[in-house]
């Protein structure tokens, strides 16, 4: 397992939806974790990098109407 951790701007807060929308594909999709800063408006994912490519967490991110603008680090 490579576990990587990327971080991405949102364009909006996130709802209470969202988040739970979050919560419920993290592991499915070898997401294993996230945080949110909404001060400064950021998502940070850690994820299985040996199951998963980048392309395919904003991907999810996407499907999920989480309203990601844009990888930061």
């Amino acid at each position: 397992m490579t576990l990587l951790e990327a971080t991405f701007e949102l364009q909006s807060p996130l709802s209470h939806e969202q988040l739970r929308a979050l919560g419920e594909f993290a592991n499915t999709y070898g997401l294993r974790r996230f945080k949110v800063d909404e001060g400064k408006r950021l998502l940070s994912f850690e994820y299985d990098a040996s199951r998963l490519r980048e392309t395919e967490v904003a991907h999810v991110l996407h499907k999920a109407s989480i309203p990601v603008t844009r990888r930061v680090n």
